[in-house]
C-alpha cells in the first residue's frame, strides 16, 4: 500500500511539472501591434503594451518607455501557463491579466517568467527600459 501511495504521489508531481508550460511546439511570432503602438504614442497618453508568452519566450523582448509614463502591461498566454514579474518595480502579472503603474524609476529592468514552466523557463526574459 505504501508503494502505491508513493508511486501515485510521484506521478502526480511529474504531471504538475510537465503541465507548467503545456509542452507543445515552439512558435515564432512577430512583435505585437500593441507594443508598436505604444512606441508611437504621444506624450501624456498611457502606454498600452501586450506581452505574448509562449514556450519559452516573451514577445516583445524589449519595451521602452519614458520616465513618468503611465504603463499598462497585459500578459497574453498564447502557449502554456506563464506569469511575468518586473524586477525592480515589484510588479507581477499572472495569466491573461493587466498591471498598471507609473514608470517612475529610470533604468533597465529585467522581466522574468515567475511560474516555473519547464526546462526552458530560464530563457523567458524580456527587458523594460525606462528612459
Amino acid at each position: 500500500m505504501k508503494k502505491w501511495v508513493a508511486l501515485s504521489a510521484l506521478l502526480l508531481a511529474a504531471m504538475l511539472v510537465a503541465s507548467g508550460c503545456g509542452g507543445g511546439d515552439k512558435k515564432e511570432s512577430s512583435p505585437s501591434p500593441s507594443a508598436s503602438q505604444a512606441a508611437g504614442s504621444s506624450a501624456g497618453e498611457a502606454k498600452a503594451i501586450t506581452i505574448d508568452a509562449t514556450n519559452f519566450k516573451f514577445d516583445p523582448g524589449e519595451i521602452t518607455v519614458k520616465q513618468g509614463d503611465e504603463v499598462s502591461i497585459t500578459l497574453k498566454n498564447s502557449q502554456g501557463n506563464h506569469a511575468l514579474k518586473i524586477e525592480g518595480y515589484d510588479k507581477e502579472v499572472k495569466g491573461n491579466a493587466t498591471v498598471k503603474f507609473v514608470a517612475d524609476k529610470a533604468g533597465e529592468f529585467k522581466i522574468v517568467c515567475s511560474i516555473f514552466c519547464g526546462k526552458g523557463h530560464e530563457d523567458m526574459v524580456s527587458k523594460l527600459i525606462v528612459q
